[in-house]
């Protein structure tokens, strides 16, 4: 269907294609490049590489000196809270137009940064924006739309410091495809749903440290003896007086299983069950969770999560049983690689560490607004709920930012990054958890290039896939000299 401007009667792709190969006027930054901002953006991502926020390691490094992260490139000539779209800049017209014909609802699709060099505190950054395409009316699962692709070039003074390809989908809200029967989900996953556990005298102690999301694991008060699941008495002196301690929350994969079937409300399908070995020595059965089955191995590192499965009140009335939080298990967050890694110890196949991301409204939230996207969609829920998702949801500047704390922190402090490309898929909404996964796909002994495939899902899909490019220390002699 073609869709006609009102004002001219004119097709509004022709009337938007108009508008291509336009540049607009420099856009300058409202401030320069600065350490608080730097420090607010590594607080919200998590990101420890001390190269951003310590003055005493970034000057013994190779940069000399605090850079800013790389995929905050396009964040610093962000315009701020009172968004006004500019005439004269192409994409807002074209955004504005597409508004006016009724694509409302706007979702970033691809992002793909190089550059030439990083920004260093003081620096003052501006950039030209250049509108490179958009799209015929396409049908998409969020609706009918177009891809509308732009290109910004960013510069300090008259020196080219890096360029974004930035792509975004304007959509109508309500026109996207609706699921087939093949496509309808199963069981209700609501966790509600699930058999409350039978609580008497014994495990007491056990569910109340749950609600507090405390893993108490029973102790005899006379011998030390750990027992999981709990027992009135210890069956190694036969002692009556039982407490508990609290379990650190770390543990490894002992052994698992997947079962298919029956399956039943309150759980998301495939179900991943671990027999889970605590450090502390006890072993328990739980969910494995933020992973697939093929991520699963023995031995493999895990953390505690809480699943709050029961509120305290249903349908309206307080429930007399109270609360119910479950133990679960996730993929442990690998450490960071504080040596910086070379490219002759980095070969084609490396797998890079699992990495779960617990996705919280304060990262969604905190995220957008430490990089300067007001969007009302990534922290006011209502507005999410207007313009037809139904929570707030991630924006691409965090997702980019989580993505270069990924790769970094296998990478090591010092590799210098080279371009970093992300296509998004499905949302990223608070509740879930995107765990990331990722590998070497080339790298060049010589020069130290490197390029590294990465991909986050979490339980709707892929929310990202992308790569990375870098240049690695090429030997250990390499490692501090200036580049």
């Amino acid at each position: 269907m073609t869709t006609t401007g009102s004002e001219t009667g004119a097709p509004i792709t022709d009337r938007v294609r108009e508008l291509v190969g336009r540049s607009s006027p420099f856009n300058t930054a409202r401030d320069a490049v600065n350490e608080a901002m730097i420090r607010h953006w590594c607080d919200i991502i998590d990101d420890a590489n001390p190269v951003y926020t310590d003055a005493s390691t970034a000057s013994a490094s190779v940069f000399g000196g605090i850079v800013a992260p790389p995929a905050m490139l396009d964040v610093w000539d962000k315009p701020g809270l009172h968004l006004t779209r500019d005439p004269s800049n192409p994409q807002s017209a074209a955004l504005n137009l597409l508004d006016a014909a009724g694509f409302t609802s706007t979702v970033a699709v691809n992002s793909e940064l190089e550059f030439a060099r990083y920004l260093r505190p003081g620096e003052w950054l501006h950039s030209t924006l250049t509108l490179e395409e958009v799209s015929d009316e396409k049908q998409t699962g969020l609706g009918t739309g177009h891809f509308v692709t732009s290109r910004l070039s960013y510069s300090v003074g008259d020196e080219l410091v890096g360029t974004v390809l930035f792509r975004v989908l304007k959509f109508r809200p309500g026109t996207g495809r609706a699921r087939s029967a093949a496509e309808k989900p199963g069981p209700d996953p609501d966790p509600a749903l699930r058999p409350r556990p039978a609580i008497n005298r014994d495990n007491q102690y056990f569910w109340d440290g749950a609600r507090a999301h405390e893993l108490r694991i029973q102790r005899c008060n006379e011998c030390g003896e750990q027992y999981f699941p709990p027992m009135p008495r210890c069956r190694r002196c036969g002692s009556l007086s039982m407490g508990y301690r609290v379990a650190s929350g770390r543990g490894s994969l002992y052994s698992f299983a997947v079962p298919h079937y029956p399956q039943v409300n309150g759980f998301r399908y495939p179900v991943l069950v671990g027999l889970v070995e605590l450090e502390e020595g006890t072993r328990l059965v739980s969910n494995v969770v933020g992973c697939r089955r093929e991520h699963l191995r023995v031995g493999m590192p895990l953390e505690l999560c809480w699943l709050d499965s029961h509120p305290a009140s249903a349908d309206g009335a307080v429930d007399s049983r109270g609360a119910i939080s479950l133990p679960q298990f996730r993929p442990a967050r690998a450490a960071r690689h504080t040596e910086t890694r070379r490219a002759d110890a980095v070969a084609p196949g490396d797998e890079l560490p699992l990495c779960p991301i617990p996705l919280t409204t304060t990262l969604i939230a905190g995220g957008a607004l430490a990089t300067l996207d007001y969007f009302d969609a990534h922290h006011d829920r209502d507005m999410a709920q207007q313009r037809g998702s139904k929570d707030v949801f991630m924006n691409i500047h965090t997702t980019l930012g989580l993505c270069e704390r990924y790769v970094s922190d296998w990478a090591g402090p010092e590799a210098w990054w080279r371009a970093l490309r992300v296509r998004l898929g499905a949302p990223n909404y608070p509740g879930d958890t995107m765990t990331m996964t990722g590998s070497v796909t080339a790298v060049d002994q010589g020069s130290g290039e490197a390029t590294i495939v990465f991909r986050g899902t979490n339980g709707l899909g892929d929310h990202v896939s992308g790569t990375a490019e870098l240049t690695l220390p090429a030997s250990e002699r390499s490692i501090g000299a200036a580049r």
